[in-house]
This record gives C-alpha cells, sequence and structure tokens, in this order.
C-alpha cells in the first residue's frame, strides 16, 4: 500500500465550518466517482484501487478529524456532520452528478446524502457498510471497546496510559480486516502513523455509533424509495459486516444489485482492488 498521492492527482482544499477538507481529485472522462473511508483509516485505503479507476475522474478525501484534513479540538465528530463534509466537497467541487462510494462508517452519511439529492445521484456504491440495525452485523472488537457505554471510559484510559496497547490493539484489529498476512504486515502499521492524530474524531465516532445506527430506522421509508442505481459490494468474508448484511442492504433499495467478492475481508478494496473497481465502473 503506497501512502503517497497518486501522479497526475492534484489537492484541493474544501472549507467547512470554517475548517479546511483535504481532497485529491483525478482528471477523466464521465461521471465523476467520490470515494468516502470509514474508521479508523482516511483517504489511503484507496491507494490500491485508484491505479483500477484511471480515465475516470476521481474525487476522495478525508472527513474532517482525518488524514490530512482540519481536526479541530471540540468539534461534534458525528455521522450527521460527516453528512455535510459530502456536500461541501461535491459542492465546492462542482460536482452535478456523481457514483457515490462508501465504505464501512461512512455508509450512513452517504446514504443520507444520497436521499436528499437523488438527482445528483447516478449510482451509489455499497462497500462493506451499514445503515440500520439488521441480525447479523457485528462490530469488530476494537469497535465494541470503543462505543459501548462504560466499556469505551476504560478502553481509553488505558490506551491513552500504555501507547504501546493501542499500537497492538489497532495493528491487530485492522490486520484483520485484510485476508492477506503481507497486506496486513505493510498496510496496517501505514495507517496507524496516520491514525494517532485522529483518534479524538475516532472516539467521537464511536460515542455516536449506535445512535447513528438505531435512529437510521426512521428514515428507511425514504431508503425504500430511492429510485436511483444501487450496488452493493462485500467482501465474502468480512467476519462482521457480512454476507448477511449485505444482503440486508440490498433487500432495502427497490433498485438494488448485490456482488459478493470471495477471499476478501472488510477491506474489499485492498483485497481485490481490480474486481472491487470493476463493480464500481459497471454502476455508472
Amino acid at each position: 500500500m503506497a501512502i503517497t498521492q497518486p501522479d497526475g492527482a492534484a489537492t484541493r482544499w474544501v472549507p467547512r465550518a470554517g475548517q479546511r477538507i483535504h481532497a485529491e481529485v483525478t482528471s477523466g472522462s464521465g461521471t465523476p466517482i467520490v470515494l468516502l473511508h470509514g474508521f479508523p483509516d482516511n483517504l489511503h485505503l484507496y491507494d490500491d484501487l485508484l491505479p483500477h479507476l484511471r480515465g475516470r475522474p476521481v474525487v476522495r478525501f478525508d472527513f474532517l478529524g482525518w488524514g490530512r484534513s482540519d481536526k479541530p479540538r471540540g468539534y461534534p465528530y458525528t455521522a450527521e456532520n460527516q453528512t455535510g463534509d459530502i456536500a461541501a466537497v461535491i459542492d465546492q467541487l462542482d460536482l452535478r452528478s456523481v457514483v457515490l462510494v462508501a465504505h464501512d462508517a461512512s455508509g450512513p452519511p452517504a446514504i443520507d446524502w444520497a436521499l436528499m439529492h437523488p438527482h445528483r445521484v447516478a449510482a451509489l456504491v455499497l462497500l462493506n457498510t451499514y445503515y440500520h440495525p439488521v441480525v447479523g452485523l457485528r462490530r469488530p472488537p476494537a469497535i465494541a471497546l470503543f462505543s459501548t457505554p462504560l466499556l469505551r471510559r476504560v478502553t481509553r484510559r488505558a490506551v491513552r496510559r500504555w501507547r504501546s496497547l493501542d499500537r497492538r490493539l489497532y495493528t491487530w484489529q485492522v490486520g484483520r480486516f485484510m485476508a492477506d498476512p503481507g497486506r496486513r504486515r505493510a498496510v496496517a502499521p501505514a495507517l496507524y502513523q496516520q491514525f494517532v492524530p485522529a483518534e479524538p474524531a475516532f472516539w467521537r465516532l464511536n460515542d455516536d455509533l449506535l445512535g447513528t445506527i438505531w435512529a437510521r430506522r426512521r428514515r428507511l421509508a425514504d431508503v425504500r424509495r430511492f429510485d436511483r442505481p444501487v450496488r452493493v459490494v462485500f467482501g465474502a468474508e468480512d467476519p462482521y459486516l457480512n454476507p448477511r448484511v449485505a444482503r440486508a442492504l440490498a433487500r432495502l433499495f427497490p433498485r438494488a444489485d448485490l456482488q459478493l467478492i470471495p477471499g476478501a475481508r472488510h477491506y474489499v478494496q485492498i483485497d481485490a482492488p481490480a474486481a472491487t473497481a470493476q463493480a464500481i465502473l459497471a454502476a455508472g
């Protein structure tokens, strides 16, 4: 995994709520593809995927609090505010129609933005993500430690005191998101170095996680009326956001199709970048 800016990419700084969002834009023809990361990662999650999208305009960015974007202290890092980040990037870059690609925790804000702007969605692609409570949905163990009330206080205190524990917990959990041991050894430590400054955003989003999932039940009627193309693409070997979750997501949307990629786990864009890119390109 090359933690670098791809050749031909232009850096853009998007204003948002008095802060700046870091974005990278590559040129091409066709409908722009907007790539959204989840947690605990950043836009570099898509480094291996980008070469397979060459020729199409691609936008990827770090949500506020992550990567190279600003990290204001005390900022309310929530799914609702991430929806605002998406709107800021798409509006400031004057993208009139997009293929919106969400992964992991960016699923709820991406779907919410799409519901508000269906006329601007050429297609919605959902990669190993979630929206509302479904049977089979499992939080990864490290996420459960940081998102469960009471338990999260103890966990945060421990990782603040013992930084080596924080590193081992991160690399173990993120390592389980990938199928190939070699990729685990290369990717997880690199992402951890970028994760450390983003910990406040990570903790706040975990505070918001359970409430976000349960609150989305109120929007299911709107989801079922969403008439734009949706493609649900999951790594079939993800033990957390697993095929059962993928099938439930696909059933929500009236125009959804489902693709399970064999051998890929949670980081499907790392385990199977070519197949994932092909699914994105076929969506719109």
